[in-house]
């Protein structure tokens, strides 16, 4: 036994039906358009929203409200104050990407739930009004990062 005996499984591939090869191949002549008309004819399918030259649907409608911005959303990871204690003194967006809270490009929000026992001066892109006031409430402050998106360094 060698490779050149190697064959697919019976029933496993099925043959292409080959079209216009006569009456003897089961498709000849007409090769399973009918006759006549649009569609038996090359190039005779119209797309998908052709209506007979009747106005389509998606241009009689009004276009109002089917903007979507979502290129340029801005979607953050969410930090709240009651797990921040668990740090000392300063916590740099560092700290969250060694953790596993963060990845690489994400941005990064803290939010007022919970509170603060010990000042800290927190990095992050954004704050909520009311973390931002129990930061500094502790002793600590908010510092909001420049940059957008966060590189890992090697």
């Amino acid at each position: 036994m060698d490779l050149s005996m190697l064959k697919p499984k019976t029933g496993s591939k099925k043959k292409k039906k080959r079209v216009g090869r006569g009456f003897g191949a089961g498709s000849g002549k007409t090769s399973g358009r009918g006759h006549k008309g649009q569609k038996s004819r090359s190039g005779g399918m119209k797309g998908t929203g052709f209506e007979g030259g009747q106005t389509p649907i998606y241009r009689r409608i009004p276009k109002r409200g089917s903007f979507k911005n979502l290129m340029f959303k801005k979607n953050y990871v969410v930090v709240n104050l009651r797990n921040l204690d668990k740090f000392k003194e300063k916590v740099s967006l560092m700290d969250f990407i060694s953790q596993g809270v963060l990845k690489e490009g994400e941005m990064l929000k803290v939010l007022s739930v919970g509170e603060l026992k010990q000042p800290l001066t927190v990095e992050a892109h954004a704050f909520s009004k009311a973390a931002k006031q129990k930061i500094e409430a502790a002793g600590g402050k908010a510092l909001h990062v420049k940059k957008i998106k966060v590189r890992k360094e090697i």
